[in-house]
């Protein structure tokens, strides 16, 4: 069989096609998705209002999803416990409102999660917005929660207000948690910063989704040399998002205010070195065991470059869990296979 005659400007048409191919298909999984979260929010809808006007009993959802699953034998997601999920998800968004949440966009296990572990509307919808944002697997959007990822977030204390421009100050503020989770090292709390710095690299991917989305590895013990001497950065990252550098440095002691002094030599050496025309100012963070806001306060007043300070945990401070009345996600999944 005789070779077609191919164009050369084939290969980059096929990749353009390739990516509106999967662009497309992306966008209908999602409109897929979101279509029968609307659905389960309107059974919910239907269920509570027979409950609440018609004085029906709880039974009603047992024969409910018997009738269901014979009707749709095919289609999963109709088990008792899963009905009991579309009642909740009616109850916390009881208005049409609801369709056009970001939790409405979210997959039927992302949602189940938001419900069973949290109880205020406001953080469910910044964990579902984080969630598509960054595209959270269902189990990294549980360890967000379970680490309280939306009370740490925005809480370092920082200078960024008085030294950097407003829209970056805000982004950069946003990006800085308090304190940091470390207890994926295994580590306990006597370490001591080496060990800490060796474990975070070893386990730089989980590292970076502690850190936030944008952060970029770039090395450890990062060797700056300034006037014939050398000098070595704990951490050094790039930030996508805020186009600068980040200097990381690791304390296994409460802060000192002489601290942030080092960290301020080594920002400008970063910016002197490092920072090319193209880039924002190099920000600092310190990592300390514990930090007493009001001297980091005063301390940070007196640096001339952006930086910030946060306490981080070797051992994750396991909350107390709310109580409910709904299944949890692995009963929810049993029961989803069984529908099967």
């Amino acid at each position: 069989m005789t070779e077609v005659a191919i164009s050369p400007d084939y290969a980059a048409w096929l990749a353009e096609l390739k990516t509106r191919v999967e662009a497309a298909r992306q966008r209908a999984a999602l409109a897929v998705n979101h279509e029968l979260v609307s659905l389960y929010w309107q059974i919910g809808q239907d269920i509570l209002q027979r409950q609440h006007k018609g004085g029906w009993g709880a039974k009603v959802i047992d024969r409910l999803s018997r009738d269901l699953r014979a009707a749709f034998p095919d289609m999963r997601g109709f088990s008792p416990r899963s009905l009991k999920y579309m009642r909740a998800l009616a109850e916390a968004w009881p208005d049409g409102e609801f369709v056009q949440q970001a939790v409405a966009q979210l997959p039927w296990s992302h949602v189940c999660s938001l419900l069973d572990k949290l109880k205020a509307n406001n953080e469910r919808e910044w964990y579902a917005i984080k969630s598509l944002e960054h595209g959270w697997s269902r189990n990294v959007l549980v360890m967000q929660i379970e680490t309280r990822a939306y009370e740490r977030q925005g809480r370092a204390v920082t200078n960024f207000s008085d030294r950097l421009p407003s829209q970056q100050s805000d982004l950069a503020r946003d990006t800085l948690k308090d304190p940091y989770i470390f207890d994926f090292l295994g580590l306990t709390e006597d370490a001591q910063e080496r060990d800490i710095e060796r474990a975070l690299t070893q386990h730089v991917t989980r590292f970076l989704l502690e850190l936030g989305a944008g952060f970029a590895f770039v090395g450890r013990q990062y060797r700056l040399e300034v006037g014939g001497d050398e000098f070595f950065i704990d951490l050094l990252f790039y930030h996508l998002k805020l186009r600068c550098y980040v200097v990381v440095e690791l304390k296994a002691t409460p802060f000192k205010p002489e601290y942030a002094g080092q960290l301020n030599f080594y920002l400008s050496a970063v910016d002197a070195q490092l920072k090319t025309s193209h880039d924002q100012p190099t920000i600092g963070l310190l990592l300390c065991k514990e930090r007493n806001r009001l001297v980091a306060e005063y301390a940070l007043r007196g640096m001339a470059k952006p930086m910030g300070v946060a306490e981080y945990q070797l051992l994750r401070e396991v909350p107390q869990q709310l109580a409910t009345d709904l299944p949890s996600i692995e009963q929810i999944e049993a029961e989803l296979r069984d529908d099967e």
